[in-house]
């Protein structure tokens, strides 16, 4: 399903301050808290929507990557896990967002608490990995397989219900103290919140019943990514301890350089060089695309530093915006050597009232052509 704007999710402008997206998430947060609507799986959902909004706005180099890519710049284009919030895990968000719920919700940071909901599904640790991709592959997007070395469970490890804590996941302590008996809870230190230890353990198995290993990954890439962008591929890193939740792949894109097309966002740009006899005469000269070429005329009279428009030969928006276009650069080719017969020829055109420079106001700038382009 797509993914809602979350600035919208936390009903603020584009222009909100720190303080403004907190007290924002704070009140939706407290909402839709699970404690205060119990067994309602919409209110369930956007409180994770709220708190993956808040994670994303609430961190500036984040929120900068989301304001110019959108949700593709912060993991949006996930290769799975589906609709993004949906996958997070309710401890998660507590033992991050704690301190938004003050003492709401008693102790824990707004755990849920009680009956066996204290245990913590404990949750793998996210993997990155760099992609390098051509101008081809940028332009139409890409499948890529990729080997990934993870941590998976076990086959063959068993689990017991801890016995310090009884499979709550939390302890209960009572101190006194001088206004009477006072009770805390805390995260079992034995089983770290999951209420499970390991049993039986194959060799090889580390003492959170994982393994390293090899795994296949399929990774589908969106054309139009640049260079440095962040895709979350979910649930395919590192297993969860006690047979928890895996973390992500996270991909970071590498662009490879090209030879002849040099990249400026969604445009891209080319030098070509002319000889001067075809400047002034005038010639029909090819251009590389993405793929293939294209043929263009130079019309006679062309100056050095005039530009030609290709329309839709760019790259595509990663956000599906439309496509830019290809920016030739003409270049006029001044030898820099020249035979006997050849100096004896222009030495005769040297005095000619016709050679001699005569810029007019429709010989622009470089500048000028830049913005009159660009606002065309």
């Amino acid at each position: 399903m797509s993914k809602r704007d979350y600035y919208d999710i936390l009903g603020v402008e584009k222009t909100a301050d720190e303080k403004e997206i907190k007290k924002a998430y704070r009140k939706i947060a407290l909402k839709f808290h699970p404690d205060r609507n119990p067994d309602d799986k919409e209110a369930e959902d956007k409180f994770k929507e709220a708190a993956e909004a808040y994670e994303i706005l609430s961190d500036a180099d984040k929120r900068a990557r989301y304001d110019r890519f959108g949700h593709q710049g912060v993991g949006g284009a996930s290769g799975g896990g589906g609709g993004g919030f949906g996958g997070m895990n309710m401890d998660d968000i507590f033992d991050q967002f704690g301190d938004i719920f003050g003492g709401a919700f008693g102790g824990g940071g707004g755990r849920r608490g009680g009956g066996g909901r204290g245990q913590r599904v404990a949750r793998g640790s996210d993997l990155r990995i760099k992609i390098k991709m051509d101008l081809g592959e940028v332009a139409n997007g890409v499948k890529k397989k990729i080997k990934v070395n993870k941590l998976v469970n076990a086959e063959g490890v068993t689990y017991s219900t801890c016995k310090t804590c009884n499979g709550q996941g939390r302890v209960l302590r009572v101190q006194q103290t001088m206004l009477g008996a006072m009770q805390t809870q805390s995260t079992c230190q034995s089983c770290h919140g999951t209420g499970k230890t390991i049993g039986k353990r194959p060799s090889g198995v580390d003492a959170q019943g994982l393994k390293r290993q090899e795994e296949l990954v399929e990774i589908n890439i969106p054309a139009g990514v640049e260079e440095g962008m962040q895709l979350k591929v979910g649930g395919k890193g590192n297993a969860g301890p006690f047979d928890g939740v895996p973390g992500d792949l996270l991909v970071v894109i590498e662009e490879e350089k090209n030879d002849l097309l040099q990249r400026d966002g969604q445009n891209l740009h080319y030098e070509a060089y002319v000889s001067f006899v075809d400047a002034a005469l005038g010639q029909s000269i090819e251009v590389p695309l993405v793929e293939g070429k294209a043929k263009i005329k130079v019309e006679s009279g062309t100056q050095s530093g005039k530009m030609l428009r290709l329309r839709g030969k760019g790259l595509p928006s990663v956000q599906g915006y439309g496509t830019g276009d290809l920016f030739v650069h003409i270049n006029v080719w001044t030898p820099k050597k020249l035979s006997s017969e050849e100096k004896a020829i222009l030495e005769k055109l040297r005095d000619s009232d016709n050679f001699q420079p005569k810029p007019s106001t429709k010989d622009e700038g470089f500048f000028s052509k830049m913005k009159d382009f660009f606002s065309g």
